[in-house]
């Protein structure tokens, strides 16, 4: 009855998807990202194997080569997780499946599991961009390299 006192959370905090150096994302040597034409974000040079939630959600998508997930937030805004660059052409050898598309997550749980050694042997690029993809929902973002747990912090659209 008296929702419209409720306030309304604006501020979305996402994580980076693995420990690692977080960057720039114009840093990323693939024009998709680096020229932001998927969205805006940062990007991680992972050290461990483990691709976990940035944030609460459900995972809208899994691409079948499991280098790339989507999760959606309950405020509807849209964030792709991409392990590497080129490593679609590796057609998921060094990746593991951990969750599917359609479950809901918590921030931190393990979605991917990489053999990182086996990704950087065959030539690929382990750099993981964290991207918003529906940029159109974000009045402001502040981006943060030195916090793995509040690597994006976005202030929704009213």
């Amino acid at each position: 009855m008296f929702d419209f006192f409720k306030k309304k959370n604006r501020e979305t905090i996402l994580m980076a998807p693995f420990e690692g150096e977080i960057v720039d994302i114009t840093t990323v040597r693939d024009a998709m990202f680096s020229q932001k034409l998927l969205g805006d974000g940062v990007a991680v040079i992972p050290s461990n194997n483990r691709a976990v939630a940035p944030c609460d959600g459900k995972i809208s998508s899994i691409f079948p080569t499991n280098h790339a997930f989507g999760i959606i937030t309950k405020e509807g805004l849209e964030i792709l997780v991409h392990i590497g660059i080129d490593t679609v052409t590796l057609k998921g050898k060094g990746f593991k499946r951990i969750k599917e598309a359609g479950t809901i997550v918590k921030k931190g749980e393990t979605i991917i599991e990489i053999d990182i050694d086996y990704i950087k042997s065959m030539g690929k690029d382990t750099i993981t961009p964290l991207v918003i993809t529906n940029m159109e929902k974000v009045e402001n973002m502040n981006k943060s390299y030195e916090n793995r747990q509040e690597t994006l912090k976005i202030i929704l659209n009213k």
